[in-house]
């Protein structure tokens, strides 16, 4: 049996090695709280590979039924090419496309020639538009340009303020030519002075015809608009409509001889199928009166040119082939003559007026200011700017260079040859000189129209 002191020793003892004990414990516990020892993220596995599924058989169309029949399958159509839209007889040019307009004639002139057109728009009935690129061009937008360029050129101001003027005032429209490419042919044609009488004589024997009655014009556009722009001449025969003489009929086998038609008669055969040619011309009669002729109708007949006809026969040469040659061969040949001329089964029939030349629009022309062109592409009356190449001639009428021009003129009259946009006759006047120029004239250049710019959302579209 353990005494007291012993005892309690003992429990001393125990209590101590318990606080110990307690003590490692606590202090165990707070370091761990205290101190966190990550261990370093394991790296991520690889993905597994990518293995592509294998394509999936194309299934075979179903069998058909039993007695019934599958069509072939049909290929589809290629895709038709893109087409560019072709470009109309006029394009309204950039600023920076603008030519020069310098002039090479007197403005007197081309104030006479503008007036015409004005007196013309005048009696022109309706505000119909002319399509030019993408605007409608009227009446009333011409007459304002004829007015506004003259008003220009009338001022003080000097060359290059004019030049600026033009440009902000007007759309400038440039014809696409022959081929799309810009290029206009230029000819001329004069008034021929032929030496007549109003009765027929040994020596004025070849006459001048007016419209015979029985000549009809049928206008094909009111049976439909396919034929639109389209005339026929013809005659009535047993209730049908044929073709009208041609020429060969009338001057050799003198189909209309003994009707009262002839105007005059003149001396020179030759110079009455050039008569024919240019549609006007002056007749001196033996008093030394000049009768004035101007055009009334043709025949029907297509135009065929007698110049070609004599290069395409070998009869004259390329280098030879000016209005002044083909006079000389057929003066030279008169044996041939009927032959070529009939060649052009196209035949012109006159009438006397008071004044002329007159063109198309019912106006006297202007020397070196009205061309002719084809009414159905190019507006009648309107203010247009030419640019080509003349002749220079010596004193004996043969050309010796060839200069650039270039002027305002104003489209005033029409021709049996003069179609399409590439296509342009300049009347250059009456007498010897203007055939001179006429027949040597057959150059490409260029044609302009101005149209005098409307405000914003005032032009036609």
């Amino acid at each position: 049996m353990l005494n007291d002191s012993r005892f309690r020793d003992l429990i001393f003892e125990t209590y101590a090695l318990m606080g110990i004990a307690l003590c490692v414990l606590i202090i165990y516990f707070l370091s761990g709280c205290a101190v966190r020892i990550e261990k370093p993220a394991p790296p991520p596995a690889p993905p597994p590979p990518v293995v592509k599924p294998a394509p999936l058989p194309t299934p075979a169309p179903p069998a058909p039924a039993p007695g019934i029949t599958v069509p072939p399958e049909v290929p589809k159509p290629p895709v038709p090419p893109l087409v560019p839209k072709p470009r109309g007889p006029l394009v309204r040019l950039p600023s920076e496309r603008v030519p020069l307009f310098a002039d090479d004639m007197d403005l007197a002139s081309l104030d006479a020639a503008i007036e015409k057109s004005l007196q013309f728009y005048s009696r022109t009935v309706g505000n119909g538009a002319f399509p030019m690129d993408d605007s409608l061009v009227t009446v009333q937008d011409l007459r304002e340009s004829l007015i506004a360029i003259l008003e220009i050129l009338r001022s003080d101001a000097p060359g290059e303020a004019k030049q600026a003027l033009i440009a902000e005032t007007f759309d400038v429209y440039q014809s696409t030519g022959l081929d799309g490419k810009n290029n206009v042919l230029y000819t001329g044609y004069f008034e021929p002075i032929l030496e007549g009488s109003l009765k027929k004589t040994a020596r004025f024997r070849y006459p001048l015809y007016r419209a015979p009655g029985d000549a009809v014009r049928v206008n094909l556009g009111k049976f439909g608009e396919k034929y639109a722009n389209e005339q026929l001449v013809g005659r009535v025969k047993n209730g049908e409509l044929i073709p009208y003489y041609k020429r060969g009929e009338i001057e050799d086998m003198g189909s209309l001889a003994g009707r009262d038609l002839e105007i005059a008669w003149v001396d020179d055969r030759t110079n009455l199928f050039f008569l024919h040619i240019q549609g006007s011309g002056k007749i001196r009669l033996p008093n030394g009166e000049l009768l004035q002729i101007g055009y009334a109708m043709k025949n029907g007949h297509p135009y065929r040119s007698v110049g070609r006809h004599l290069l395409e026969t070998g009869r004259i040469q390329p280098q030879n082939g000016s209005h002044r040659a083909i006079k000389k061969y057929l003066r030279e040949h008169p044996e041939e003559l009927s032959g070529i001329l009939n060649h052009n089964e196209s035949y012109v029939f006159f009438r006397v007026v008071e004044q002329g030349p007159v063109g198309s629009i019912g106006e006297i022309l202007t020397p070196g200011r009205s061309i002719a062109t084809d009414a159905a592409v190019f507006p009648r009356g309107a203010l247009a700017f030419m640019r080509a190449r003349r002749p220079v001639f010596d004193k004996e009428g043969n050309v010796t260079a060839w200069i650039p021009f270039t002027r305002f003129v104003v489209s005033q009259d029409a021709g049996g040859a003069i179609k399409g946009a590439g296509r342009v006759d300049l009347f250059c006047g009456t007498g010897d000189e203007a055939e001179m120029l006429a027949g040597s004239l057959a150059e490409r250049g260029a044609l302009y129209f101005l149209v005098k710019k409307r405000p914003y959302g005032q032009a036609a579209k």
